[in-house]
C-alpha cells in the first residue's frame, strides 16, 4: 500500500532555501509538489498585456504581481497574476496572505480544466474574494466571487462589457480591453 506524503508550507519552504527545487517549476498545492505547464508565447504575452492593463488602472492603489508565489494553509500557487494591498514591502518577509489579496487571475490557455477544478477549490477555501479564469481558446472572462464550502457562490462569463472588482468598485474594466491585444 503507498501513501501520498503531504508536505507543509515550512517542509516546502526548506526544500527551496536547500535548492532540491532549484530549476523546477513547481507550486505545492494541497501539500504536493505539482510540477507547472511550460509557458506558451500566447498565455506569456497575455499575462503580461492583462497585467499591465490592470497596473494602469490600478496605479497607487494595488500591487500587481505577476507569476509569483501566494501563501494558503497548505498551498502556495503561483497565480499568473495576483492583485494584492500595498505597500509592496508588506511583501519583504512573506509571500501574500489572503488577507493581502484583492483578487487573483489565472490565465488559461490549457490550463482550464486545472484553473476551474483544484485552483478555484484551494482560493475558495482560502475566502478569496474574487477569482477570475481568462479563458483564451473562448475569449471569454469568468468571475468567481462569493467564497462558500470549497466553491464560489456566484460564477459569470464575460466576452464584452465592463466589470467592476468587488475591492474597487469605482474602477471599471473593459472586457474587450482584456482580449484586444490578442
Amino acid at each position: 500500500m503507498s501513501t501520498v506524503v503531504r508536505w507543509s508550507i515550512n517542509d516546502y519552504h526548506l526544500m527551496i532555501e536547500s535548492g532540491v527545487l532549484n530549476n523546477r517549476s513547481v507550486e505545492l498545492i494541497e501539500g504536493e509538489i505539482f510540477e507547472m505547464s511550460p509557458e506558451s508565447p500566447l498565455h506569456r504575452f497575455a499575462n503580461d498585456s492583462i497585467a499591465e492593463y490592470l497596473r494602469n488602472l490600478l496605479q497607487g492603489k494595488a500591487k500587481i504581481f505577476e507569476s509569483h508565489p501566494i501563501t494558503l494553509t497548505n498551498s502556495e500557487p503561483e497565480p499568473d497574476i495576483a492583485i494584492v494591498r500595498l505597500p509592496n514591502s508588506n511583501y519583504l518577509s512573506h509571500h501574500p496572505y489572503p488577507e493581502d489579496i484583492y483578487w487573483l487571475v489565472e490565465i488559461a490557455n490549457t490550463t482550464l480544466e486545472y484553473d476551474l477544478g483544484i485552483k478555484k477549490r484551494i482560493y475558495a477555501n482560502a475566502q478569496i474574494n474574487e477569482y477570475w479564469v481568462v479563458n483564451l481558446k473562448h475569449k471569454q472572462l469568468i468571475v468567481f466571487n462569493e467564497p462558500f464550502d470549497n466553491d464560489y457562490k456566484t460564477k459569470i462569463t464575460l466576452n464584452k462589457g465592463t466589470i467592476n472588482p468587488i475591492a474597487f468598485p469605482d474602477i471599471s474594466i473593459d472586457i474587450e480591453s482584456i482580449f484586444r491585444r490578442f
